[in-house]
C-alpha cells in the first residue's frame, strides 16, 4: 500500500500530465462561474475533487495555471462579489460528456412517450365501442346483435 506522499507525488504527476496534454480550446470548455471546473478535472485526473484543495502542490500549480489562462485570455478576468450578475445563471460553454449523454436519454424518451401516446389513443377508441355496448346493456339488460 502505497503512502500518503506517495500518493500526493502520484496525484501532482496526473495533473501535470493532464494540464500538459490541454489546450486553450480545451481549458474554454471547462470554464465554470470564471474557473476551472474543479469536478471536470478531478474526473479527467481521476482522483478526488478533495485532491486539488488539500494537496498544496496542486492548488498552488492550479492557481497558477488559472493566472496564465486570464492572462492568455482563456479565463475572464476574476470579478468581485459586487459586480456578480445573481439575475442569469452562469453555462458552461460547451456540452460535456454527461450532456450529451442526457440529450441522447431525452430522444429516446420522447420516441418512446410519442409510441405511448399513439397506444393511449389507439385503447381509447376500442373503449368507446365497449362504452356504447354498457350504455345499451344498461337500458335494455340484454346484449344487441
Amino acid at each position: 500500500m502505497a503512502s500518503g506522499q506517495q500518493v500526493a507525488e502520484e496525484n501532482v504527476k496526473r495533473f501535470a500530465a493532464w494540464v500538459a496534454g490541454k489546450t486553450d480550446a480545451d481549458f474554454r470548455s471547462m470554464v465554470l462561474r470564471g474557473v476551472l471546473s474543479r469536478t471536470d478535472i478531478a474526473a479527467e485526473c481521476q482522483f478526488a475533487k478533495s485532491v486539488l484543495s488539500q494537496n498544496p502542490r496542486i492548488r498552488a500549480s492550479l492557481r497558477e495555471l488559472e493566472e496564465q489562462l486570464r492572462g492568455r485570455g482563456v479565463l475572464p478576468k476574476p470579478v468581485t462579489e459586487a459586480a456578480v450578475d445573481t439575475s442569469t445563471p452562469q453555462t458552461r460553454q460547451s456540452q460535456s460528456v454527461g450532456s450529451s449523454r442526457d440529450a441522447e436519454r431525452l430522444k429516446r424518451l420522447e420516441q418512446e412517450n410519442a409510441s405511448l401516446k399513439a397506444e393511449l389513443a389507439e385503447v381509447k377508441r376500442a373503449l368507446s365501442r365497449y362504452a356504447v355496448l354498457q350504455e345499451v346493456l344498461a337500458e335494455t339488460g340484454r346484449l344487441p346483435r
